[in-house]
């Protein structure tokens, strides 16, 4: 048995790294545009013992990926083989020492002689590649809250009255529906007015693209005769400034002639790093909308909107409980993105295992994802927000009495420990003064019955964890 872990353990580190399983997880991760863009020109070249080598074809290329994406391309290459521990590049390219991408673009940023330049697929590959607007992201099956209600509005308004607001500018987190109103407006407009929808990225890397191939009156023909441009994450045109540049008079160009402009970002424009003032100066001209992180309501109504979505499409299979979704709206709260995500989990753990998970598995399935901790989330900070709460003192609900007033208040606070804590039974009995584990046990339950048939303690035991994973114990 020894002899067989052995060289297990050796076929293991023998183990070569395999690039296409790497190539189609970054693609996965990162998506088509940044891949397509980016990350399609890594070339493997070598394995090592603890790193690998690889090559890109400039320098440029290196250092935006190494910039952006390093961290995140090491992490998959782990999952591959966690010996490798650091990346190295191969410029594959031989160019001057003294090369730079900027000095390049300026170099040769002047349009004499371009009509003995070679026809290639600017045009064509472009538009019918990367300026797909998804039929599936439109207005009607954005969900409505407070947090997104103005930047809903006003992209609809933008949508029926062109240059209404010009430039549009929504900002918010990852995955609060930026890229979803952006699809909706190029959606909307593209049957009467030609649409070009492009990311910060995809942008960028044509400039550069068209630069090097002698193509730029065709890059500024291109994007500067539209009707809608429609540019997501534009916090990535940062730093080269030949390239600002550019688009600043593409943007000055598309303005005069009327054309709209609309704009995503992750923050404001007077927070944009590495972005010219006056092109920051551009973008609040216009209509600065903020997408807040969803609350409970809005998160409820996504989740209940995918499960009937899912429930379509694997006819009515899906059974997840209102229990499950209000606990996931609680506490995942990163993004929309990860809330879907965290529900596709439990889905998959459902159809693997032909049960819907309890609480306890879903903590374990949604580890990664859960905004409380043990650090965060005690059993004393529990016990003090819900005698607070029942306006009954910590003493008195860990004292033997069986008042009813005490009672359901220490059952409370039993469940609360339970739910948004790893402790175990006996371990929430003893800071129960010392209660047995079986106590603990017909406290869970009792709550969780209560819960299906008291809305009022329903709700205030919903208040009661938003209180306590936010540590509000002064809002009481």
């Amino acid at each position: 048995m020894k002899n067989n872990l052995i060289q297990n353990k050796e076929e293991y580190h023998k183990k070569k790294i395999n690039w296409e399983n790497i190539q189609a997880e970054m693609k996965e991760k990162f998506g088509l545009d940044i891949y397509e863009s980016w990350l399609k020109k890594i070339n493997f070249i070598e394995e090592f013992n603890n790193y690998i080598l690889i090559s890109v074809p400039t320098r440029f290329i290196r250092d935006w990926i190494t910039s952006r994406y390093l961290d995140q391309i090491l992490q998959i290459v782990k999952l591959n083989k966690r010996e490798i521990n650091r990346i190295e590049f191969n410029i594959m390219e031989k160019k001057d020492d003294n090369y730079d991408d900027d000095k390049f673009i300026k170099k040769n940023n002047t349009f004499n002689n371009l009509n003995s330049s070679p026809k290639i697929s600017f045009l064509k590959d472009s538009y019918l590649q990367y300026n797909r607007i998804d039929p599936n992201k439109n207005f009607d099956n954005f969900i409505l809250g407070q947090s997104n209600k103005l930047a809903f509005e006003a992209s609809k308004k933008v949508s029926q009255d062109l240059a209404q607001y010009n430039p549009l500018y929504l900002y918010g987190g990852i995955g609060m529906g930026k890229t979803h109103l952006l699809n909706a407006i190029g959606l909307s407009l593209k049957k009467n007015y030609k649409v070009m929808f492009i990311s910060a990225e995809r942008f960028m890397y044509q400039f550069v693209k068209s630069i090097k191939s002698n193509e730029m009156v065709k890059f500024k023909d291109y994007f500067r005769n539209t009707d809608v441009l429609l540019i997501d994450d534009i916090q990535f045109m940062n730093g080269k400034e030949a390239m600002q540049e550019e688009f600043f008079h593409t943007f000055n160009a598309l303005i005069d002639k009327g054309s709209q402009i609309i704009l995503s970002a992750d923050r404001s424009p007077n927070k944009l790093s590495r972005i010219q003032e006056r092109i920051k100066s551009r973008f609040s001209g216009g209509l600065v909308v903020d997408i807040q992180n969803s609350d409970f309501d809005l998160r409820y109504k996504i989740l209940k909107n995918k499960v009937e979505e899912l429930k379509l499409l694997y006819s009515n299979e899906v059974n997840i409980s209102d229990e499950i979704l209000k606990f996931i709206s609680t506490e995942v709260r990163t993004s929309n993105r990860e809330l879907v995500g965290s529900l596709n989990r439990i889905i998959s753990f459902s159809k693997i295992y032909n049960k819907t998970p309890n609480l306890t598995e879903i903590k374990v399935i949604l580890k990664d994802l859960l905004n409380f901790s043990e650090n965060k989330v005690t059993i004393d900070l529990i016990q003090t927000i819900v005698c607070k709460f029942f306006k009954i003192s910590k003493n008195e609900m860990l004292s033997s009495r069986r008042s009813r007033y005490l009672v359901r208040p220490r059952q409370t606070a039993i469940y609360l420990s339970k739910l948004l804590t790893s402790k175990s039974l006996p371990e929430i009995g003893r800071a129960f003064s010392n209660r047995d584990h079986t106590t603990v046990i017909h406290s869970v339950k009792t709550i969780e019955k209560l819960r299906k048939e008291d809305n009022e303690l329903n709700i205030n035991i919903d208040n009661l964890k938003n209180k306590i994973l936010y540590n509000k114990e002064n809002e009481i």
